[in-house]
């Protein structure tokens, strides 16, 4: 999972903090820093450890700018919470970097570029447990390059707190992820091309589920407008994914520490 998910993890997370809140009255700015460690790709059992670096501005009429997702339109509503937006994609390279997703042993398989992505979320309070779904459709980026196809992603999700009170709150989610063949087959497939040149035999994958699994937010207030996160992620790559000869490890965990200033 990479770091920008990681993000999208607190973000639907603590959707729940604001539900109670319509459109806010004054623009809205936001700022984090902090660090992710994660498995290289989606199936490595190689880790990196990444920077996570971001903000996000909010205005009155609820059109935000999020580094994390792009550029949308929001509502916060007593129960409901919605979001539609534009933005870009997940990449990943066929050698290592240390700001990138991807890795050496992938050499052969191409580079995923990343390409603009729509996606619509929402998420809704049904008597303390959250209901959520994220659904996002990146472009074509080359329809004759075997990672060029385009894709879609969908995230379902139930999320509740675990706690509240002078140590900060903790809120925990399960959610099972699900794409298109041709997300599939972008992630986690190997062309005949693509076997030719690199390390792995081919492999077809098909639409369905991506992966299942959980994560675990801490939020601690430091100050009015400073808090501190972490996050911690674990999910088990499903079958279709799973049985991919990129795939080294079936069961991905990543963590994150993060410090938010909002004002």
């Amino acid at each position: 999972m990479h770091a920008k998910n990681l993000c999208l993890s607190v973000t639907s997370l603590c959707l729940l903090a604001a539900a109670d809140t319509a459109l806010a009255e004054d623009w809205q700015y936001s700022l984090k820093a902090g660090i992710a460690n994660a498995p290289r790709y989606s199936g490595s059992d190689e880790r990196m450890t990444a920077p996570v670096l971001g903000g996000k501005i909010i205005s009155p009429w609820g059109v935000f700018l999020d580094t994390d997702t792009g550029l949308g339109w929001g509502y916060e509503g007593n129960a409901l919470s919605f979001s539609a937006y534009i933005g870009a994609s997940d990449s990943r390279k066929d050698k290592n970097e240390s700001m990138h997703a991807g890795s050496k042993r992938l050499k052969g398989m191409g580079e995923i570029k990343s390409r603009p992505q729509l996606g619509v979320s929402a998420a809704y309070n049904l008597g303390g447990v959250i209901i959520g779904a994220t659904l996002e459709h990146a472009l074509e980026e080359d329809k004759h390059k075997d990672t060029g196809k385009a894709f879609t992603h969908v995230e379902l999700s139930l999320g509740t707190n675990l706690y509240e009170g002078r140590f900060g709150s903790v809120d925990a989610a399960i959610n099972s992820h699900f794409g298109d063949r041709d997300y599939l087959q972008t992630w986690y497939g190997v062309t005949t091309g693509q076997a030719a040149r690199s390390r792995f035999k081919a492999y077809k994958a098909s639409g369905g589920n991506i992966s299942n699994g959980m994560n675990l937010t801490w939020s601690l207030p430091i100050s009015e407008h400073t808090q501190f996160s972490t996050l911690l992620d674990v999910q088990y790559l499903a079958d279709k994914a799973g049985k991919s000869p990129i795939v080294e490890r079936r069961l991905q965990t990543s963590v994150m520490g993060m410090v938010e200033y909002t004002f």
